[in-house]
């Protein structure tokens, strides 16, 4: 059994000028000029980055191609651009679904210019290639994710935007003294990230903010909150 914690100074920390403003990031996998043979991806998870925009600052159209691509609002306003235009406003907790499939130039945008942005882009192997492109999202209240683990994209749960990978997404607000678990089928391992407050313990392992647990061959996942946090969490095939 095993369950890798990943104290925030192992994470790769990126920054630089983009359009109109400025980024920083933490890529938890290797992603552009960050490369390491240790972290590639975790199963079909290939990007987690979390990145965090100065205020009207944009990361302006650029191309993908096969991949299942996931973002989630951790806060700020969020605005998409494709080549079709922009798409809609996402706040905290909302969340977004892209299948880049065979091509799709895209955009993120700070929406405001008077606040930073900061959202999660995940990346997923596709389950096949030359996928039709698509796009959808959706706002998530707090109380959904409330100490519990909501579905958020997944190829799996109804109710959950659609994800062409053999993964699920879920977002959790967990409070002060209250514990979550989830259970791990063969082959298929869980990765953690505590986005903010806390600390959790994962497993009996202390997890502090920006921190993240990497579990593969565990039955089960146990969270429990000292403070008030919040969560992502993917279940991946390995």
């Amino acid at each position: 059994m095993t369950v890798l914690v990943r104290p925030p100074e192992s994470i790769h920390q990126a920054g630089g000028p983009i359009q109109n403003g400025t980024f920083s990031g933490r890529w938890h996998f290797s992603f552009d000029d960050y490369a390491d043979p240790k972290f590639v991806r975790f199963g079909q998870l290939r990007v987690f980055n979390d990145d965090t925009l100065s205020p009207g600052a944009t990361w302006p159209l650029h191309p993908h191609r096969h991949n299942e691509v996931v973002t989630y609002v951790a806060a700020g306003e969020f605005r998409h651009e494709d080549e079709r235009g922009l798409g809609g406003l996402l706040h905290q907790g909302g969340v977004q679904h892209t299948t880049v499939g065979r091509g799709m130039w895209h955009a993120e945008i700070n929406g405001r210019t008077d606040q930073p942005m900061r959202f999660l882009q995940m990346w997923f192997l596709p389950e096949r290639l030359d996928l039709d492109p698509s796009v959808e999202q959706k706002e998530i209240p707090r109380s959904q994710r409330t100490n519990g683990l909501l579905p958020i994209v997944s190829s799996q749960h109804e109710g959950a935007l659609p994800l062409r990978s053999d993964a699920s997404v879920f977002a959790s607000y967990l409070e002060t003294g209250r514990a979550i678990s989830h259970t791990l089928d063969r082959g298929r391992g869980a990765y953690l990230y505590l986005l903010e407050g806390g600390p959790v313990r994962v497993n009996g392992l202390t997890v502090i903010p920006l921190a993240a647990a990497a579990l593969t061959d565990e039955n089960t996942l146990r969270v429990a909150a000292d403070h008030d946090a919040e969560l992502i969490l993917v279940d991946t095939r390995l």
